[in-house]
């Protein structure tokens, strides 16, 4: 679709991807490690997907989930799909730590904080490599 910041791709910070969908990384300063994983079809509900493009996609979900559990050890995970703003199905995979800008609320609620979470100079690297070794690097086709 013409007009959707989602099926545009260029400048995303990409560290995992196939024929199916791609983990990108937020550009979101308070919070490093903040992921999505985006379909690349322009389709806007999980159940306007077959039952098995539905694992897929969360398959990748969840590893994207283990990759920051892995790399960052978050006291949480956050898991959301949204899609209010952008109809383009794509799920937010955040890291949560007691000393974010907005723990315990949602990274969308009061903050209570001004200073992000450290995060190790490598994080893009270190997520890439988790989520390459968790989801292969071979490319699957729907």
């Amino acid at each position: 679709m013409a007009d959707c910041l989602l099926c545009d791709v260029r400048g995303e910070a990409v560290l995992w991807q196939n024929a199916f969908c791609r983990v990108t990384l937020a550009d979101e300063p308070d919070y490093p490690g903040f992921l999505r994983v985006i379909l690349n079809a322009h389709v806007k509900d999980m159940t306007d997907l077959p039952a098995s493009g539905q694992g897929k996609l969360m398959r990748v979900v969840l590893a994207a989930e283990a990759a920051l559990r892995e790399v960052m050890a978050p006291d949480k995970v956050n898991l959301a799909s949204l899609g209010n703003v952008v109809p383009h199905l794509h799920w937010h995979v955040i890291p949560r730590f007691a000393d974010d800008p907005h723990f315990p609320h949602p990274v969308w609620g009061a903050r209570q904080r001004d200073t992000p979470h450290a995060a190790p100079s490598d994080l893009d690297e270190r997520l890439a490599a988790a989520l390459s070794r968790l989801l292969g690097c071979a490319p699957e086709t729907e």
